[in-house]
């Protein structure tokens, strides 16, 4: 090996030492973008410690079945069955928890700059191999052989998206996911609105991650207090959620939270502030999930910002389940244009793109232009100001309700459009404003 080469392979294998396996581990179990785009290149044989090892194995396996990471929360559970499979050594099993640990708390910023490095060890491995590989067969004069080793490790490097899809070889892998959902083996992907009925009908049974969902209402409809509560109850299951408020103050939106979670009204909260105090504390010690509410001014906030946000968390170790943007329709374009109508579509074109690069559910509001505010059932085509937002959404949900229903404490939900399920219908639900519960009972479907 020449100077430069040993170089080379020495820069390598000082990049791939324990601390920088470590984080690799970390995004690989965390991270389904990161580990999408370097599942071909990462092994388990490339790890010194066979505990993160085993642990990259599970989650490579779990990949290619469901296309993203295993939660955490299910972690435990697929190691056991590799225990009682004799995959896993139990004697493994210590090794493998302070992985787990170590992955939670992990810090995980500059994951290109991390892919990058993957790619360039990847590179290096592949190309020393193909190397070794060739001295027998240049001896022998099979040079098309050679050029044909040669060519496959020069190729290897990142994938920039999720590779194709076999749909015919992949019937095998469908399959065990839906057998396995049906025994309760694995959580669904869609993150739960808190309420049963309602996720039901959603074809993730919950929020879609990769998608961008939307309520659309008239103005003081709700919009809001849904997002709140869908948020407040995404959290309480244990999952990350970020809200981000461009109209209502974070102080708001947490008094908002605070009357909710501790059912007393809201001009109240200051009567029994000990009370509410003590409520919130044994909400969050049930291994709640993150909850953080960041405030930008209207018309300020761009979906470049949104996405510099969420990098900024993963550098401290938390990776969102769910974005709620409180409201699309006030955020700034990424180019502003004289075009209301352009800018609306690529707000939420750009934010839809978010979703699908963090493996992420972004759910946000829209209003319903006059003459829906007007109906006692405003139709998808009542959507304010731009059209295309509609096709853009994956789901758009109405809230309505007659001065009866308001009267009664009711409003109905309703079905307007529905990129993977039926749409048209709705679902009546009680309701207590002033203690700002959007949702407290679903009555029916109608």
């Amino acid at each position: 090996m020449s100077e430069a080469e040993t170089e080379v392979a020495n820069d390598a294998k000082f990049e791939f030492d324990a601390g920088f396996q470590s984080k690799i581990a970390s995004l690989f179990l965390r991270d389904t973008s990161f580990a999408l785009k370097t599942n071909d290149l990462i092994q388990p044989e490339y790890f010194t410690e066979d505990a993160t090892g085993a642990l990259i194995r599970i989650a490579k396996d779990h990949l290619r079945v469901y296309k993203s990471v295993p939660d955490l929360k299910i972690l435990p559970t697929l190691i056991k069955d590799e225990i009682a499979a004799k995959r896993l050594r139990p004697d493994m099993l210590e090794g493998v928890k302070a992985v787990i640990k170590e992955a939670i708390k992990a810090d995980l910023s500059n994951p290109d700059y991390v892919v990058d490095q993957v790619v360039r060890f990847a590179k290096h491995q592949a190309i020393e191999q193909a190397m070794m590989r060739s001295i027998p067969l240049l001896e022998k004069g099979q040079f098309d052989k050679i050029a044909e080793i040669m060519k496959k490790a020069t190729s290897v490097g990142l994938t920039v998206d999720d590779g194709d899809y076999d749909y015919w070889a992949e019937i095998e892998n469908r399959t065990k996911e839906r057998a396995d959902l049906l025994a309760g083996k694995i959580v669904r992907e869609g993150i739960t609105t808190g309420y049963p009925d309602i996720d039901g009908n959603l074809y993730h049974y919950g929020w879609g991650r990769r998608e961008l969902s939307c309520i659309m209402g008239a103005a003081k409809a709700g919009k809001s207090m849904s997002l709140g509560d869908f948020g407040r109850n995404a959290s309480l299951a244990g999952y990350n959620v970020l809200y981000i408020t461009l109209e209502v103050s974070k102080k708001i939106i947490a008094e908002r939270l605070d009357a909710a979670n501790s059912d007393t009204l809201m001009r109240e909260l200051h009567k029994d502030h000990a009370r509410v105090e003590a409520a919130i504390k044994a909400l969050r010690a049930k291994n709640a999930g993150h909850l953080r509410i960041r405030e930008y001014a209207s018309g300020t906030c761009k979906p470049s910002q949104v996405n510099r946000l969420i990098e900024d968390y993963r550098a401290n170790g938390i990776i969102f389940d769910l974005v709620i943007v409180d409201y699309a329709d006030i955020m700034a374009a990424e180019y502003r244009s004289d075009s209301m109508i352009e800018n609306l579509r690529t707000i939420y074109i750009d934010l839809r793109a978010i979703a699908f690069e963090h493996n992420i559910a972004v759910l946000t509001a829209t209003q319903t232009n006059r003459e829906g505010a007007r109906a006692s059932t405003a139709k998808a085509t009542d959507i304010g100001d731009d059209w295309n937002k509609a096709r853009t959404v994956d789901i758009l949900i109405g809230i309505n309700a007659t001065d009866a229903e308001k009267a009664a404490g009711e409003a109905r939900l309703t079905w307007l459009l529905s990129r993977n399920t039926e749409d048209g219908f709705s679902l009546r639900i009680k309701q207590d404003r002033q203690k700002m519960k959007f949702l407290t009972k679903v009555l029916g479907r109608v």
